[in-house]
């Protein structure tokens, strides 16, 4: 399994990760003519090899133009709750003191959400790339609201900040679609520390959208004096991470660092990495006799759909390409009868599953959550039709599992064991010796 780790150890920045994926693996033009599908003017994207600390890596520098009309959306800053100091035709310090003004600034307009969200939906970026971006942004709209008491849609972005934010955050989901990882990891998260100004004052960090932004993770605070983890870092975690951990077995096959633009006492660095996870005994040389998997479990409560429709719900998200689905009798809130959806799902799946929950059944939104699936190997044998064989149990198919190499148990599928039974009219009993002489005889 290919593994994508954030290592947060001086915290993460929208710029830092730009610089870190494209250190990693990521084409620079490849990005560009990407980022070029947006319709935007007024940037410039660059990538500068830098040291910190002693560790080279590579710094994206987002450049601005000299215009202040580039789009009527294109106008705000990088999240958090204060303001950047924007100066138009110089690069922008991506750093660590990024508060949201809700006004505008030296005769400036600001632009919403709404706006930026309609930029990325009318663009020629592939679906992955756009949700991913979408969803980030979203998750900073939503910060932004809940500490300005305000709507998620009407989220102000201060003028220059919009389009430079709008590189950051829409590079980070291009990356993330270009790379497709399988799982994507991340360590501890540094906040840092001190104080921030903020278009409220000077406020102790992390800023109030980073503190929403980063609940659940696990984060500590102390290691820089200055702020390390902007609201745009927080969120590109919140949206792509699929578990924080900070211990593990598995092979460091490539690495990446991410510059920060200050110079400072401590590594100002964003490390990521590819790493091959896999069970401990692996290493050891031990084949293990079963298969690991990381997957994807969605699960609704439903108390409004009959049992007919239920069915037909179970069947449509296999086609979709379910795994596996149950059904999981439950109690809900007033003492109602519900009932449980389980899907289990690969990620490749997961749009189409996600469709189907939301258009074929009742549920108003589901859970996910990652699991790791082991199961033993499978094979299947089909009695064939050679030589003009017209037994009435041809085409019968077993299978048959196994522990490494030892065969554990056999097993005719139930589908052809009845419709023996329902020819010949016979029991299911006597069609399954029928079918199993049939391929001792094989």
């Amino acid at each position: 399994m290919k593994t994508l780790h954030f290592d947060c150890f001086a915290g993460i920045s929208g710029d830092m990760t730009l610089g870190a994926l494209v250190d990693l693996e990521i084409n620079p033009d490849t990005l560009r003519t990407e980022l070029g599908k947006l319709g935007l003017d007024g940037w410039e994207l660059r990538f500068e090899r830098d040291q910190r600390g002693g560790i080279t890596g590579t710094h994206a520098v987002v450049v601005l133009g000299d215009r202040t009309d580039h789009l009527a959306v294109e106008k705000g800053g990088e999240d958090g709750c204060g303001s950047h100091d924007h100066t138009h035709g110089h690069t922008h310090d991506h750093g660590h003191t990024h508060c949201h003004d809700h006004t505008p600034h030296d005769g400036h307009s600001n632009t919403t959400w709404k706006d930026i969200r309609a930029v990325i939906q009318g663009s020629s970026l592939s679906e992955g790339a756009k949700s991913r971006a979408l969803d980030i942004f979203t998750r900073i709209a939503e910060a932004e609201a809940r500490v300005h008491g305000t709507a998620a849609a009407d989220v102000a972005f201060h003028e220059v900040g919009a389009l430079d934010s709008i590189i950051d955050i829409v590079g980070a989901a291009i990356c993330l679609d270009l790379l497709k990882p399988d799982r994507i990891t991340c360590s501890e998260v540094e906040l840092g520390g001190g104080m921030v100004r903020c278009a409220h004052g000077m406020l102790p960090v992390p800023a109030p959208a980073t503190v929403i932004l980063t609940r659940g993770m696990p984060v500590k605070t102390g290691g820089f004096p200055k702020e390390m983890t902007t609201p745009t870092g927080a969120a590109i975690l919140a949206s792509c991470v699929d578990e924080f951990t900070g211990a593990g077995s598995f092979r460091e096959l490539k690495t990446g660092y991410g510059i920060g633009t200050r110079k400072m006492d401590g590594p100002n660095l964003l490390r990521v990495s590819w790493r091959e996870e896999r069970d401990a005994s692996a290493f050891a040389g031990e084949d293990l006799p079963w298969k690991t998997e990381e997957l994807i479990l969605m699960e609704a409560n439903i108390d409004d759909m009959s049992g007919e429709a239920l069915g037909f719900l179970m069947e449509r998200l296999f086609a979709a390409g379910a795994l596996d689905v149950t059904f999981t009798s439950c109690v809900m809130k007033k003492s109602r009868p519900g009932t449980i959806v389980s899907v289990l799902s690969g990620r490749e799946k997961l749009c189409m599953l996600r469709e189907t929950l939301f258009r074929r059944s009742t549920t108003i939104g589901f859970r996910e959550t990652t699991v790791r699936r082991l199961s033993l190997k499978r094979e299947e044998e089909r009695l064939g039709t050679e030589s003009g064989d017209s037994s009435p149990f041809s085409g019968a198919s077993r299978k048959t599992v196994y522990y490494g190499a030892e065969k554990l148990r056999s097993k005719i599928e139930f589908e052809d064991r009845a419709q023996l039974a329902r020819e010949q009219g016979i029991s299911l009993e006597e069609a399954e010796r029928i079918i199993k002489d049939g391929f001792a005889e094989k």
